[in-house]
């Protein structure tokens, strides 16, 4: 079997040479099980970035070497980001001392990331919580435990402390964890509801997508109802039985029908309302200390209702 990797330094030159056990697999799969205790996506963000080298030449993540050939690579040290307490205003419709519920507005960035440095939710919280944040998700994302997309409204999820963030992770795992979204999408349904079941995995064309695929993919599933038919559109509601990247956005253009407003899913010519028409619009979860059942919900942001109102 290939050595393990239980530490580096960074920019540090490494490699693994590929015994009879792991030759013909592929590249990404050798450095996983070398790289323990690292993530899938740690481990996809080197072959990302071309810093995997074989024979003299960067590889991709599906190479499969040989028997005795040797994968090179390094990990460079991550650009710094400073985290700031910023005084944000925040519409929390839940808190308790080891969790809150926030609203989340259109536009805001979850957390810091090289060109969103400022103006988050997580600088926002910081300031909010005085620093008393969960831990397990790193400094980069403290307290969060699920996210939405930058243009998506709603609610979100904050932890804490560790013992809160371990407990609704679980939930969310084992999906006693709810949540309810309304989006608008292009086209009126035949039907009144029905159930999407694709794999998602990241697109091999445009990395900065997700695609419905059957090669490194997670299972996805999301629930819909038709809620109001309309001539060119249908205001819908989601239920996510999984959580996988940009899910109901992916879901719904791969069924043909997606998500107005949507810049990267949606159509070339599709209608301009400055992100995508979707909000997380109920939370549902046992509280992880009580055991008490919390349902928590936000009412559509004004942008949307004006936009039903045109419908």
């Amino acid at each position: 079997m290939t050595d393990k990797i239980v530490s580096f330094e960074y920019n540090e030159p490494l490699s693994i040479t590929v015994d009879e056990d792991m030759a013909q697999e592929r590249a990404d799969k050798i450095l996983s099980c070398a790289l323990e205790g690292y993530s899938r996506s740690f481990v996809q963000s080197l072959f990302e970035d071309s810093l995997v080298h074989c024979r003299g030449k960067s590889v991709s993540k599906s190479f499969k070497p040989v028997k005795g050939d040797v994968l090179e690579f390094t990990v460079k040290e991550p650009e710094e980001i400073s985290l700031e307490k910023e005084n944000i205003p925040l519409d929390i419709v839940y808190e308790d001392e080891c969790l809150l519920v926030v609203n989340k507005p259109k536009g805001m960035v979850v957390h810091p990331a090289p060109g969103h440095t400022s103006g988050t939710l997580v600088n926002a919280l910081l300031y909010h919580c005085e620093g008393k944040l969960s831990g397990i998700n790193g400094a980069i994302r403290p307290g969060i435990v699920h996210r939405i997309d930058k243009d998506t409204s709603g609610l979100l999820l904050v932890a804490k402390n560790d013992t809160a963030h371990i407990s609704l992770s679980e939930q969310i795992r084992s999906h006693s964890f709810h949540r309810e979204y309304r989006a608008v999408v292009h086209g009126p349904f035949s039907q009144s509801e029905g159930t999407v079941d694709a794999p998602i995995g990241r697109s091999t064309a445009d990395r900065k997508k997700m695609c419905v695929t059957q090669k490194n993919s997670k299972n996805a599933v999301t629930h819909y109802e038709v809620l109001e038919n309309y001539k060119k559109f249908a205001f819908i509601k989601c239920v996510l039985e999984t959580g996988r990247t940009h899910q109901i956005r992916v879901h719904m253009a791969y069924i043909g029908h997606p998500v107005a407003g949507d810049p990267v899913y949606g159509p070339r010519n599709g209608v301009e309302l400055g992100g995508q028409c979707l909000h997380a619009a109920v939370l549902e979860f046992d509280h992880p200390v009580t055991g008490e059942r919390i349902k928590t919900q936000a009412p559509l942001p004004g942008w949307f209702e004006a936009f039903l109102a045109k419908l």
